[in-house]
């Protein structure tokens, strides 16, 4: 087949489109991640003190958190139209280019930074660039395995319940199972990462400092999926909103043909 074939052909050229929104999303909630951002003051609100597990929390998330929903929820999406071999394919590429992203922001940090860029922002209050670089884009090891570990995990575990749930509705309920799904594997992805990276990982390396309680793990673990249960409710109208769209470019008789060959795709 051509190339000029293979750019013409609806479906590939979506799935080209879908891919690349796909793997940018993911690749942007791992970078912004870094930041830790309060709800409550984004909001305006008066700060609010959680009480879970003997310990005192607060809406405090990583930035990743507005993406990750997206991602999942487009997964479900891809899932529909190309089945389990597409978004597979979609998992391991993306797991990839995170590993080879992170791996080239490493080798950058550790490049000697000329004298005068590492103070031409003091004005800005920015004192050191290579330390504010450094702080930025060089994540926790155990952060970047943790979440690359708990992305795949719940993708896997996303794309076993989405066929689980339509199995048993049919075509029909496409929320019950696209949101169904997302729910599930965000209370994986929720959990794992944060117990490798500040529980585990601290116990069995000498990174991530002192490793966190339990009961602290469970808190902030618990308030992270509760945020991210919410988003998922919030957009389960997107779906819909997706399917329309997939529907229209493809046109119905196309549509309903890769759907139908999806649920065979293994």
């Amino acid at each position: 087949m051509s190339l000029t074939n293979v750019i013409n052909n609806k479906a590939t050229r979506l799935f080209l489109v879908l891919a690349g929104f796909f793997v940018a999303n993911a690749l942007i909630a791992e970078f912004i991640a870094v930041k830790i951002f309060s709800l409550e003051g984004t909001l305006g609100w008066e700060k609010i003190h959680l009480y879970l597990f003997n310990y005192e929390g607060s809406l405090d998330f990583p930035a990743g958190v507005l993406l990750w929903p997206v991602v999942f929820i487009m997964t479900d999406i891809i899932n529909e139209y190309y089945g389990k071999k597409g978004i597979r394919f979609l998992s391991y590429l993306t797991v990839g280019l995170i590993s080879y992203a992170f791996f080239m922001i490493y080798i950058a940090v550790s490049f000697v930074p000329a004298e005068w860029w590492i103070s031409q922002n003091v004005k800005m209050g920015v004192p050191d660039m290579q330390a504010a670089f450094k702080a930025v884009l060089g994540q926790g090891m155990l952060i970047i395995i943790g979440s690359i570990i708990a992305f795949l995990v719940a993708q896997i575990v996303d794309v076993v319940v989405f066929h689980r749930i339509k199995k048993a509705t049919g075509e029909n309920k496409v929320w019950l199972r696209a949101t169904g799904s997302t729910l599930v594997s965000q209370l994986v992805d929720s959990f794992v990462v944060t117990y490798i990276a500040f529980v585990l990982g601290p116990k069995i390396t000498n990174l991530g400092g002192e490793p966190w309680a339990i009961n602290q793990f469970f808190a902030i673990s618990s308030i992270q999926y509760v945020y991210k249960f919410i988003v998922a409710i919030a957009l389960t109208p997107v779906i819909y909103l997706g399917h329309y769209l997939m529907d229209s470019y493809l046109g119905a008789d196309l549509a309903k043909e890769m759907k139908e060959k999806a649920t065979t795709w293994n």
